[in-house]
């Protein structure tokens, strides 16, 4: 039997992941970070991004997280997320067109608008694409 952690995923809404995982992996502001169990205690923030874990049953699941932090403890980690969703739930048409409209505005050089805001929804919606992808990778292996 592998060796486990404890993992909960919570957004401001709700929790939507419990439970007891081989392995976990994020994007933290440097990076692509990977959690065994016996990982030194972190925090750290997290940017927007896919969460890949792979559950007691060997089971893999990808979440997609806006941002927040992730709390490595003995035997726990905690991923605390602005939003949270299960990546089979994410609408990836919607995403698109978010990516779309967030590069249109950052090229329309005469509009007024606030460019960090733009730049912020073209970094969120094209984590998601990344969180959709990933889960497309996962269904046709």
């Amino acid at each position: 039997m592998a060796m486990t952690m404890h993992c909960d995923i919570a957004s401001t809404e709700a929790r939507i992941f419990s439970g007891r995982v081989e392995s976990l992996v994020c994007t933290g502001t440097l990076g692509d970070m990977g959690i065994l169990p016996g990982h030194a205690p972190l925090l750290t923030a997290l940017i927007p991004g896919p969460v890949r874990l792979v559950t007691q049953d060997g089971e893999e699941q990808i979440f997609y997280v806006s941002g927040g932090y992730v709390e490595v403890q003995p035997g726990t980690v905690n991923i605390l997320a602005d939003t949270a969703v299960r990546a089979d739930d994410m609408d990836e048409v919607q995403a698109a067109q978010a990516k779309k409209d967030a590069e249109e505005v950052l090229l329309n050089k005469s509009a007024e608008f606030e460019y960090s805001r733009a730049a912020s929804q073209l970094a969120e919606a094209a984590a998601q694409l990344r969180t959709i992808q990933q889960l497309r990778k996962k269904l046709h292996r």
